[in-house]
Formats: structure tokens, C-alpha cells, sequence
């Protein structure tokens, strides 16, 4: 487990809000052999859950191997950085049915058509995308470990 001094951490209410907020994130996934794939995706929160929606190699690597973890940092100045990085497990949602079964799901499409202003007369939109073909699927990561930084609260 990483360690970070409990004085840098953010709160949950802090953790819930940049991942509100943000629309980037990074997942490092296993690729094919042993190489790690490391890509920069758009995402959606909801319940403590992270929503990608992903193909090709993405969902390749995550069918053979569901462990990945995520990283989302803001900032630029050394004491202006914020990021949470997460490990956990992924599951896939192969069909509209899971879809339709996630509780999550609705919850993460609002928050990328807010992220992205997905408006139509005034009032934001669901961002649409469902599975289809053989990989173009959401993939719902849940964390086991979370470790987030604050370097405002450096001394």
C-alpha cells in the first residue's frame, strides 16, 4: 500500500468533487506479454465507481485481465498538485442488459454529459454511448485502494 502522510490526503467529500469535475483520466491496463498500456480516457462518476467507455486494445487487455488502476492529478506548480490514484478491478458491461442492470450506469452518462456539456434546450444530456460490435463496451472500474495527495497542505 502506497503511503502519503494523513495531513496530504483528501477527504472523500474532496475525492467525490475532482472526480466530479474532471474529464481526463489515466488507466494503465496489462497489454498483451507483460507491457503496460497506459492511456488518457474520458470517464464518468458515479458511487464510488469509475465509467469508461472504451474499445479495441482497452477492452482486449481487460477481458484477459481485469486488474488496472487509474490516475487523475490536477495542477502544474509543485504546490498546486492534486491526484487520487486507484487500484482495483474492472468489470465490462458486454451487453444492454448489463447495461440496464448497472445502478451506476445512468448516474455516470449525466455526469460525462455535464464533464462535456452535452446540452439540449438547456438541460444536460446523457452522454449515449452503448455497447456495440465486438468491443466498444463501458468498462466500470471499482477501486480497492484509493491514495490521493493535496500539496497545498505541504508545510
Amino acid at each position: 500500500m502506497t503511503k502519503i502522510h494523513p495531513s496530504l490526503k483528501l477527504t472523500q467529500q474532496e475525492i467525490d468533487s475532482l472526480m466530479g469535475r474532471e474529464s481526463r483520466l489515466r488507466i494503465a491496463t496489462l497489454g498483451p506479454g507483460d507491457e503496460i498500456n497506459l492511456t488518457p480516457m474520458t470517464f464518468g462518476w458515479a458511487a464510488g465507481n469509475v465509467y469508461i467507455f472504451a474499445r479495441g486494445q482497452k477492452i482486449a487487455n481487460l477481458r484477459r485481465n481485469t486488474t488496472a488502476t487509474v490516475l487523475v492529478d490536477i495542477g502544474s506548480a509543485w504546490r498546486e498538485l492534486k491526484g487520487i490514484m486507484m487500484h482495483g478491478k474492472v468489470r465490462i458491461l458486454e451487453t444492454s442488459d448489463d447495461e440496464e442492470n448497472d445502478k451506476g450506469l445512468s448516474l455516470a452518462r449525466l455526469n460525462l454529459g455535464e464533464k462535456h456539456k452535452l446540452m439540449k434546450n438547456g438541460t444536460i444530456q446523457p452522454y449515449a454511448a452503448s455497447a456495440s460490435g465486438r468491443s466498444r463496451r463501458w468498462i466500470v472500474f471499482t477501486p480497492h485502494e484509493v491514495v490521493s495527495w493535496n500539496n497545498e497542505n505541504l508545510p
